[in-house]
């Protein structure tokens, strides 16, 4: 059975993310006095009285939409009540009832789940306790009292939800799932590749540019495994980051990268690689994760005049320090080769979490020494004593010598190729520490 699911839904502005940053306890979702700043739905995994579940946080509801994009928050958030198992309903009491309130609780009571009616803001109980008896008319039970910004209110908010929790079954965390990060700038297809892989509006898609603004978990199984995608907000330059919000977007796609096994580098295939696309891979490969590059709209170039190899050729050039990298040929919106990405993923998290015994490591070290021998400088010849894997994710090898300096750079990126000709290592950076005989072999 899965875990209990809790929806956070309410109209614009009412401390949603506030409330629901303080009780994952990390700032996932943008808190902005801004009306309409959390677009999709946002997940993250909690813990109450011993009991997993997971909280989704969601767009501001405006029943009159005015627009797509409120129109489109309404829809992921109408989503939201139907996959939770309880739905805290969060309204403003320095407010009081408004009339989308109203309408927000005929939506509760169609969808037919618990509700916990909340009143946020209510940082002074003393002189609002009578302003709270207004939201009976709700019909939605007893209103909870809360202040979001002073954490006062939260421990009976979520004792009230726990109530309603399911029973209790077997909820083991899932050592099998992959978790998978989108990433690339705006507009290249993320959200459109997540909605193809669920066959469903899972995020909201448009030719806006940047209208993903918080990352966004998706859980998936099929018969290839178990996996985590995580939807990205794109990257700017930094001279179109104007908002403050734009910036949380930037950090928030940072931290995904962070959380992944493996991170879908997507390129837009009519532009090829930009600037911009090197330095959003740069962060994936800085960060140690298994990377592959994803080539989507291929179903909008010109066959005749544009061939894989050639493109492949092209991304490599200009993404040199990612040719371990596989790249795969996509068309996110008719589902051209999506199925194959699933396998690509396995072999790549699996790959990036590769670990070598200390025997066979020394095999090939001897070999490739034998083949190449290690460098002179001044006289001075680079003797190399032995390799060992200190880490994991990515792949980190420690070579003890018995000179640091004479080991350059030139020499270690051959070490690093034979490995790569020995083991594979597909699609996961390498890292190689050296120490000098005598130094100890931890990777701090």
């Amino acid at each position: 059975m899965a875990k209990p699911t809790v929806a956070i839904v309410g109209r614009p502005n009412v401390g949603k993310s506030t409330f629901f940053n303080y009780i994952i306890g990390e700032r996932l979702s943008i808190v902005e006095d801004k009306p309409g700043v959390t677009r999709d739905r946002v997940y993250a995994e909690c813990n109450w009285r011993g009991r997993d579940f997971t909280v989704i946080d969601t767009g501001g509801i405006e029943t009159e939409a005015s627009d797509f994009i409120t129109e489109e928050i309404a829809n992921q958030a109408s989503i939201a009540m139907n996959l939770a198992d309880v739905i805290i309903f969060l309204t403003d009491i320095k407010q009081g009832v408004t009339e989308v309130d109203k309408e927000i609780a005929i939506m509760l009571k169609k969808v037919n789940k618990p509700v916990v009616l909340v009143c946020n803001k209510a940082d002074n109980y003393g002189k609002t306790v009578d302003d709270i008896y207004e939201f009976y008319n709700l019909g939605l039970g007893d209103p909870y009292p809360l202040s979001a910004t002073n954490a006062i209110g939260i421990g009976d908010i979520l004792d009230a939800v726990f109530e309603h929790f399911p029973e209790r079954a077997d909820e083991e965390e899932d050592s099998e799932m992959i978790k998978v990060a989108i990433i690339g700038k705006p507009n290249v297809g993320k959200s459109s590749l997540v909605n193809r892989i669920l066959g469903e509006e899972r995020v909201i898609v448009s030719n806006v540019a940047g209208t993903t603004r918080d990352a966004i978990d998706s859980y998936f199984e099929n018969e290839f495994g178990k996996y985590t995608f995580i939807d990205t907000a794109g990257i700017r330059r930094k001279s179109k980051v104007n908002e403050s919000i734009e910036k949380f977007s930037v950090m928030r796609t940072l931290l995904a990268i962070k959380r992944a096994d493996v991170c879908l580098m997507m390129i837009d295939a009519s532009s090829g690689v930009t600037d911009q696309d090197a330095k959003i891979a740069g962060e994936a490969h800085e960060a140690g994760k298994g990377i592959i590059l994803v080539i989507n709209k291929w179903d909008e170039i010109e066959k005749d005049t544009y061939t894989i190899e050639q493109f492949k050729k092209d991304v490599y050039n200009k993404l040199s320090y990612l040719t371990y990298a596989p790249i795969i040929f996509i068309s996110a919106k008719t589902g051209q080769r999506v199925h194959k990405l699933y396998e690509m993923i396995n072999q790549v998290a699996s790959q990036n979490a590769l670990r070598v015994s200390t025997s066979m490591l020394n095999q090939v070290l001897n070999e490739a020494i034998a083949i190449v021998q290690p460098p002179t400088d001044k006289g001075k010849r680079l003797k190399i004593y032995y390799m060992t894997q200190g880490a994991t994710k990515p792949p980190t090898f420690i070579v003890f010598v018995n000179n640091k300096e004479l080991f350059h750079f030139s020499y270690e990126r051959y070490l690093i190729n034979q490995l790569r000709k020995e083991f594979g290592l597909i699609g996961t950076p390498i890292r190689m520490i050296t120490r000098e005989k005598g130094e100890k072999e931890e990777l701090i």
